[in-house]
């Protein structure tokens, strides 16, 4: 039988990301942080390409990139609702980690699994956050999405892009537990 680690597997059968508008400070100081990210690059990457790396935002990055959500969402046309509601992780954030996909050319590792392996790194964040006592939730939205708002309020290359916004902080409210699919459902069991 295979040594099992049972405080792991509660962990995963039990997490549950924290909503972003409910984290408030304290949040993790850089060590701790550093900490955080060194177990998020422990994800599956196929060829050892690291196609990812991170942003962290903190203080008055989020007043910067509010104002830009407001300039960018009327530059494309979006509804007053769209641009309140992708400023609002902005306007009530304090610390975000933005995992951004760096794709590395390669004969033999196609895109694709580049893209999966920034995925996987969000998730592998997230969670070691959650593991960590902190509440934590990953985000994205229409901004994450748009060139100029990632070249200008990111830094991000023409080719990179927003895999996912981590925000972190002290939870202050547990969220409901959400309902789950039905193993049933999702499952096709091959034998032959």
């Amino acid at each position: 039988m295979p040594e099992r680690n049972p405080a792991a597997l509660d962990f995963l059968l039990s997490r549950r990301s924290r909503p972003a508008k409910t984290l408030q400070p304290p949040v993790p100081d850089r060590a701790t942080l550093e900490t955080l990210l060194t177990a998020a690059v422990r994800t599956p990457d196929h060829g050892k390409l690291e196609p990812w790396r991170f942003v962290v935002l903190s203080g008055g990055a989020f007043t910067r990139l509010s104002a830009l959500v407001e300039t960018r969402g009327a530059a494309l046309g979006k509804t007053p609702e769209d641009i309140a509601k992708a400023r609002s992780q902005f306007d009530l954030g304090h610390l975000a980690v933005v995992v951004v996909e760096s794709p590395k050319a390669s004969d033999k590792i196609p895109a694709l699994e580049q893209t999966y392996s920034a995925g996987a790194v969000c998730l592998a964040l997230l969670n070691a956050a959650l593991a960590a006592g902190w509440g934590a939730n990953w985000l994205s939205g229409w901004p994450s999405h748009d060139l100029a708002f990632r070249a200008e309020g990111l830094g991000l290359a023409p080719h990179e892009r927003v895999a996912g916004l981590i925000h972190i902080g002290t939870e202050t409210s547990a969220p409901p537990e959400r309902p789950r699919p039905a193993l049933d459902s999702i499952i096709d069991w091959v034998a032959e």
